[in-house]
Parts: C-alpha cells; structure tokens; sequence
C-alpha cells in the first residue's frame, strides 16, 4: 500500500483538489468512493453553505473526505476551521495564505493536515508548523497560482530532498504515465483538479467539458501578471477582454461569479473558466472511478515498461 493511502485511508494516492466555489458534493463523493480522498473547496462559500455540502456529500459516500480552505481567499476562515473541527472533517487542506496558525488546532482535533506550497521555502515553513503531508503544486494547474511560478517537474524533486513529510504533486497531472512521472520523482502521489472537470461525476455546465475535450496544449493562459497575480485559465472571450489595469480591478473582474458563470452556466462571454496545462491531454469524459482504475493501471504499465527499458541498456564504459 502507498504510505499517503494509508494516512488518509484510502485505496489509491489520488486527492481531488479544492476547485473554490464550483466544489460539490457528488464529485467530491465519486471521488472518495472511486479510492481517492474526495475534497470539498469551501472557496467564498459562507459557512451554512458548506455545512450543507458537508451534510450532502455524507449521504453519498461513507468515506474519508476532506475540506479545502484558501486562507486569504475565505472570508470566514476562522469559523471554517471551527467548522471542520465541529464536523470531525478527517483531513483539512489549507492553501493560499500561511498554515501554520491552524495546524496545531487541526490536530490536536484529530485531524491531518495538507499545506498546498510553491516553493522550497514555503515546504520548509509548513513542515516545521507540522504538516503532516505537502501538496507541491507547480504552475501547470489550473486557478490562482504562485507568482514564482515553478514547475511541477523542478519542484518536486528538491522538496523530496529537502523535506521529511510526504509531498503530493499538484500541476499537469491527468493520467497514468504523470503519475508514474511524479512517483519516479519522489511523489508520495498526486492532486488532481482540471482532469476531474471532465468526469461524468463533475456537474459542471457541458460546454466546460467539451471546451476541455476539445483543447489544445497552448489553449490556457496566465492572467493577471502585469498586476501582480497569476491564475491560469481557459482561452475564451471574457479572458480575451479583460482590461484591468490595476490590482483590485483584477480582482474585480475575476471574482468567483465570474467563474460561476463560466463553469456552471457554460457563458464564456460573460465568465470564464479554470483550466491547467493538462487540458491539452484530456480526450474523453469518463466517471472518476474509470479514471482512476485507468490511471492506475497506466502508471504501472509505464513504471514496468521504463524499468524494463532501462535494464537493457548498454553504456560505453571507455573514456
């Protein structure tokens, strides 16, 4: 069994990311049920409202799930983690802003902690707050990211090396050989977000799967840098046209109602939508637990096939 399954009880080393306001219960479920940890993103969702997606996704699953909660991006952070506690969430995932002031409360209620970082240092912190596992998310992956703007493939290897506690790779994952690519780099497993997107168990608006299923390897762009941020999202209109010349008109202008708006109502004139690298990969829409049973099963072919490869190799021992 993988180390991380075990941790979080779990079948396979497979984590839904956060994905904000447009988290809900049936794909956090199918998640859980298909053997990952399903996570439900609490976003700007008020406390009530993620209560009852709490409540929801209890009478479709019996297993483990866990709740995101983007600590700058939240309102109601405080009362988010009281909640968690209240509620018995097993495992909590913290993102987007500083961990350390909620770890030790986590944990002393008996729940693990995730810490989603960008960077060695940023590892480091959360490890010494305790941590118990590390989501290092490069800035292949879809939404608000870093503005270091590492790499999934550079950041791993030097947190494996650097930290203790387990590392999931967050960032251009959506099938079997990238999860093999991240275990042979030191992965504990993977964070998956765009690739459930295109799942049957996602209720997202139609037009954002076959956007997905459609997509190219240069159809997402970063946003927002000339102002300081950096959220990759989707090509479409309402990106094309986006004028914010300043830091709150960024903000302004790519709210979660605006994503609302892409995501669930399929209106890319007026919205848009969260997508990572990985878009360029996604061909088909399956339920999760296919795609979990395929990425499985593809990451062991490609672990057996590249040990294989590398066994009949032949090196030129001259000088």
């Amino acid at each position: 069994m993988f180390p991380i399954c075990e941790l979080f009880n779990i079948r396979y080393p497979l984590i839904q990311g956060g994905m904000g306001n447009i988290s809900h219960a049936a794909l956090t479920a199918a998640v859980s049920n298909a053997g990952g940890l399903g996570t439900l993103g609490c976003g700007t969702l008020s406390v009530d409202e993620v209560a009852s997606r709490i409540q929801e996704t209890r009478t479709l699953t019996e297993q483990p799930f866990a709740l995101n909660i983007a600590i700058r991006v939240s309102p109601y952070t405080e009362a988010l983690i009281d909640l968690a506690i209240a509620e018995k969430i097993p495992v909590v995932s913290l993102s987007a802003g500083n961990p350390a002031p909620y770890i030790e409360r986590l944990q002393a209620a008996g729940i693990k902690t995730i810490a989603v970082v960008a960077s060695v240092k940023q590892a480091l912190k959360a490890e010494q707050a305790g941590a118990d596992v590390l989501v290092a998310e490069g800035v292949e992956a879809a939404g608000i990211n870093s503005p270091l703007e590492l790499t999934t493939l550079t950041l791993i290897p030097q947190l494996v090396d650097r930290v203790k506690i387990p590392v999931l790779a967050a960032g251009g994952i959506g099938d079997g050989r990238g999860l093999a690519a991240v275990l042979l780099l030191g992965a504990a497993g993977v964070q998956l977000g765009t690739r459930l997107i295109a799942t049957e168990d996602a209720k997202v608006h139609p037009v954002y799967k076959s956007r997905l299923t459609d997509a190219t390897d240069t159809d997402t762009r970063i946003i927002g840098r000339s102002v300081g941020f950096v959220r990759r999202v989707l090509d479409g209109p309402y990106v094309e046209h986006l004028t914010a010349e300043t830091p709150t008109a960024f903000l302004d202008q790519t709210n979660e109602s605006y994503h609302i708006t892409g995501a669930l109502e399929g209106d890319e004139e007026k919205g848009y939508v969260n997508a990572g690298l990985v878009a360029g990969l996604i061909r088909d829409v399956p339920t999760v637990a296919e795609l979990f049973t395929r990425m499985m099963e593809e990451a062991e072919e490609q672990l057996k096939r590249t040990t294989a490869r590398f066994a009949t190799l032949t090196y030129n021992d001259d000088p």
